[in-house]
């Protein structure tokens, strides 16, 4: 038999794949915290076993560790040390500093007298290796009190015995003294209770009889004594001193006024001859200022002269000059381009002759053709020279009159060229005549 199973749908898939995501997710974090509560699992063990196996000793304590597999205890001041618990047991001793009240009364000095003490001393448990043990002996789980109690009645006792062998006058005036001797006196029997005395200070010193207080005023009476007697001795020393100090002002004095007078006579002296010289400097300073003076304008006359003269070059001489050079330089142009003309004439006069020669006969008709407008502007000129205010002209009754008159121009005309014939020797009328001939012939030799 075939079941027919349902094709999942895609939303399905994708719900499913989603479920499966979260889930790694889950279990990746769960894996995460796991670890991380095992690593702090694991520090608070190493704390506990650190704290529990570990014994750290501060800095003001000593540490006692009795029992385990040694002897005897050993004592620890600073650092650390491994504890077996059930093996062995620790004890705290403070090293801390404390304070001892001292209170003496009717202790007897060496003159007799009973003196009352109070003093403040400043002990502890010393941190000596070698003393610490008689305290930890001593004093091991005992509380400060205790300890107090002790150095107090320490302390008293070896405080009766320094006043015996010291007077009230050096127990009260000299108190510096009185604890060095106390602190002397008492700290072989410290050392064998473990304990160190730091300080003393000496509060009080009185006694009951009223001796220290007589000694007081005895000593106040005679240094009033001494204070009146020094008093008067100064005085007496000051009188003396003024007396002396005024003699000698005085002598002083009249020292001083005669140096003051010869000072002031130098010094008069002085001026009289500081004015004299500087009266003679004055003097040599304005002959030095005229001679200077003197030499300046004759040097400055100099200067005048010499600028004078160039003034005179630059206004004449140099004009001069330039004008010359240039009459030379236009003379030396005017020259070359005279003597250029002159080669140039030269030239054009050989290459004109060259050509008359090759022209022949033929030069002068070319010559008179080329100058026939000359000559007859020139004949021109000339005629109009003669001037003829009015001419009348009168026929006889055949009209030949004008005709003729019309005519007498070309015959003017044949007579400028009969002269000048007559004076170059060319025939004009000849040469105008035969001119396409000698032209053309004149070309073929070109």
């Amino acid at each position: 038999m075939t079941f027919w199973r349902r094709k999942p749908s895609s939303a399905l898939r994708h719900k499913t794949r989603a479920t499966q995501t979260n889930m790694n997710i889950i279990q990746s974090l769960g894996g995460v915290i796991g670890g991380a509560v095992l690593f702090l699992l694991f520090l608070l063990g190493f704390f506990l076993l650190v704290r529990t196996f570990f014994r750290i000793c501060m800095p003001n304590e000593a540490l006692v560790f009795s029992g385990g597999f040694r002897r005897g205890s050993e004592i620890v001041t600073g650092g650390r040390k491994l504890y077996i618990p059930f093996f062995m047991r620790v004890s705290r001793l403070p090293l801390t500093l404390f304070e001892v009240p001292i209170q003496v009364r009717n202790s007897y000095s060496s003159g007799g007298i009973a003196m009352n003490i109070d003093a403040i001393a400043n002990v502890k448990v010393s941190s000596d290796q070698a003393v610490l043990r008689n305290a930890v002996e001593r004093f091991l789980d005992q509380d400060i009190n205790t300890i107090r109690r002790v150095a107090k009645e320490t302390l008293e006792g070896h405080l009766r015995g320094v006043i015996a062998n010291l007077t009230p006058e050096q127990v009260n005036e000299d108190r510096l003294k009185f604890a060095d001797g106390l602190t002397s006196e008492s700290e072989s029997d410290l050392r064998k209770l473990g304990l160190h005395l730091d300080t003393l200070k000496i509060l009080h010193v009185s006694d009951d009889v009223g001796y220290l207080d007589a000694t007081g005023r005895k000593a106040i009476a005679h240094v009033v004594r001494e204070a009146e007697i020094a008093e008067s001795d100064a005085n007496r020393t000051a009188e003396l001193v003024e007396a002396e100090n005024r003699g000698r002002g005085e002598v002083t004095s009249a020292e001083m006024d005669t140096k003051i007078i010869g000072l002031r006579n130098e010094l008069r002296k002085m001026k009289a001859d500081f004015e004299s010289a500087v009266n003679a400097e004055e003097e040599r300073t304005a002959a030095a200022a005229r001679e200077a003076r003197a030499v300046a304008e004759q040097r400055l006359q100099e200067i005048r002269a010499q600028l004078e003269e160039i003034r005179l070059v630059a206004d004449r001489v140099l004009p001069a000059e330039a004008e010359r050079q240039a009459a030379e330089f236009q003379a030396r142009g005017e020259a070359a381009i005279i003597r250029e003309r002159g080669r140039a004439a030269s030239e054009s006069l050989a290459t004109l002759g060259a050509a008359w020669q090759e022209a022949g006969g033929a030069a002068t008709q070319i010559a008179l053709i080329e100058d026939i407008e000359k000559l007859l502007r020139s004949a021109a000129v000339g005629v109009q020279k003669l001037q003829v205010e009015s001419l009348s002209v009168i026929d006889g009754g055949d009209g030949r009159t004008l005709p003729n008159y019309l005519a007498s121009y070309p015959q003017m005309l044949d007579s400028v060229f009969a002269a000048v014939e007559r004076t170059t020797g060319m025939d004009v009328t000849a040469a105008l005549r035969g001119r396409p001939d000698h032209m053309a012939e004149a070309q073929e030799n070109s």
